[in-house]
């Protein structure tokens, strides 16, 4: 492990004594790009490069894919099985029960938040927020948030972390459909509930676009991962470089708007737990 994690806490505990835990939510009925998960890039599923990317960091003792009790993600399911990945099983729709009782599961003293539609995600990116969200105290951190708050990354290297304490007090007190399905809103929509922490990277490149959720993304991962190829280790930063000398590649995807940070799942079940 990294020095830094045999710093003492402000409580008096040492950092390394923390367990960490990445949770990876998956399921194969994305609205806009259906078993986008399990689409090929590189030659091997885009789980596959998320899970590894999360491995590479130096401070995750754990990686865990959170998927679904429904029928539709065995396939999911069957694909961690074969490939030696955690796999937990949970509520459709209320992802924020899903996270928790994972969490709960492997004893995580601390949640990093990881979405499966993130091919490019970045180990040192990750273990930069783990950091700064030690070293400032906090209940939650982020490299983002939704509006109003600014976004400085781009959309597709999305983290959120939290405390194991944080995260249960959201999931006994969380009522609303959109905090239950997104998981961590109830952690920063409201000023002074929790301490909270922002993470920004100057330039600013948040209208840059490196997730993959309809068919024009993944063409444009696809050629990312191609102009690497056979590397697939490279960094987020190794990807702007070459995205800035290659500007024309953007305009693949450049009409696809981001969801509705508020957008929630029509078939969300109003019982909560």
């Amino acid at each position: 492990m990294m020095k830094w994690r045999s710093q003492v806490l402000p409580d008096g505990e040492m950092i390394e004594d923390k367990k960490i835990i990445a949770i990876i939510q998956a399921r194969m009925t994305s609205s806009r790009l259906p078993g986008k998960v399990m689409k090929d890039i590189a030659g091997h599923p885009m789980i596959f490069h998320v899970v590894n990317r999360v491995r590479e960091s130096n401070l995750i003792d754990q990686v865990i894919i959170a998927t679904t009790t429904e029928q539709t993600d065995i396939e999911i399911v069957s694909y961690c099985h074969d490939n030696q990945i955690a796999c937990f099983r949970g509520h459709p729709f209320d992802v924020l029960d899903r996270f928790y009782h994972a969490a709960l599961e492997n004893n995580a003293d601390v949640i990093v938040r990881i979405t499966a539609d993130c091919p490019l995600m970045d180990a040192n990116l990750i273990d930069e927020l783990i950091q700064d969200f030690f070293v400032s105290g906090v209940d939650f951190a982020a490299n983002r948030l939704p509006p109003p708050w600014k976004r400085s990354y781009p959309i597709g290297l999305d983290i959120e972390i939290a405390t194991f304490s944080a995260l249960e007090r959201a999931w006994q007190e969380a009522e609303s459909t959109f905090e239950r399905e997104h998981v961590m809103p109830y952690l920063y929509d409201q000023p002074g509930r929790f301490k909270v922490l922002v993470k920004h990277h100057d330039p600013d490149y948040g209208a840059r676009r490196l997730t993959v959720d309809t068919p024009q993304d993944l063409e444009f991962v696809r050629k990312i991962f191609d102009h690497f190829s056979p590397s697939v280790d490279f960094s987020w930063l190794d990807v702007m470089e070459y995205l800035n000398a290659n500007p024309h590649l953007e305009s693949i995807n450049a009409m696809i708007n981001a969801k509705n940070v508020r957008d929630i799942d029509n078939r969300f079940s109003e019982g909560k737990k």
